[in-house]
């Protein structure tokens, strides 16, 4: 365990008893990467909630941050008026946001949250997805080879269009 996963479960236990809306676009669709990440950080207790396939509207993934850990860039968001992001709509307990967080990169200053429009099942919310810190960002260096592989493998087991697997190769 580490300084963050203390800084989470101190944010989990003062965390309210709501939900809140959270969209997953990226790695955290590769069930095994999850897995893997989870053990690493010892979050075995929580349990990622099934998602519901959703297109997010006006966005474009981009490839802005350049990961030390992936050795390559890594996708964010990007405004972009009639463009569409696919991935999962999930409702995340509060008290577990911060484990959300933990994941995405904001604890580390990676990744900040913006709020998205989702589709997803004849619906529209607004959710939160997390993309690259603008101070962060960067198109220097090659797209992450291993990254976009875990991206995919994700895609294809959330059950993403074969259309949009396709685009983000």
């Amino acid at each position: 365990m580490d300084a963050h996963y203390d800084q989470v479960m101190k944010a989990r236990a003062q965390a309210g008893e709501g939900t809140r809306w959270y969209f997953g676009y990226s790695t955290i669709l590769d069930r095994a990467a999850f897995e893997e990440w989870r053990g690493q950080h010892s979050y075995e207790f929580f349990e990622l909630p099934k998602g519901e396939l959703g297109e997010a509207s006006d966005l474009a993934l981009v490839y802005d941050f350049p990961s030390r850990w992936w050795g390559g860039r890594v996708a964010g968001l990007q405004d972009a008026p009639g463009k569409s992001v696919f991935g999962l709509l999930f409702a995340i307990p509060e008290k577990d946001w911060s484990i959300i967080q933990h994941k995405e990169g904001v604890v580390t200053g990676m990744c900040v949250e913006r709020t998205v429009k989702v589709n997803a099942g004849g619906k529209t919310v607004e959710a939160t997805a997390f993309t690259t810190n603008p101070v962060r960002a960067s198109n220097e260096g090659p797209v992450s080879d291993r990254f976009l592989e875990a991206l995919v493998r994700g895609a294809k087991s959330a059950g993403l269009p074969d259309a949009w697997i396709s685009s983000i190769k």
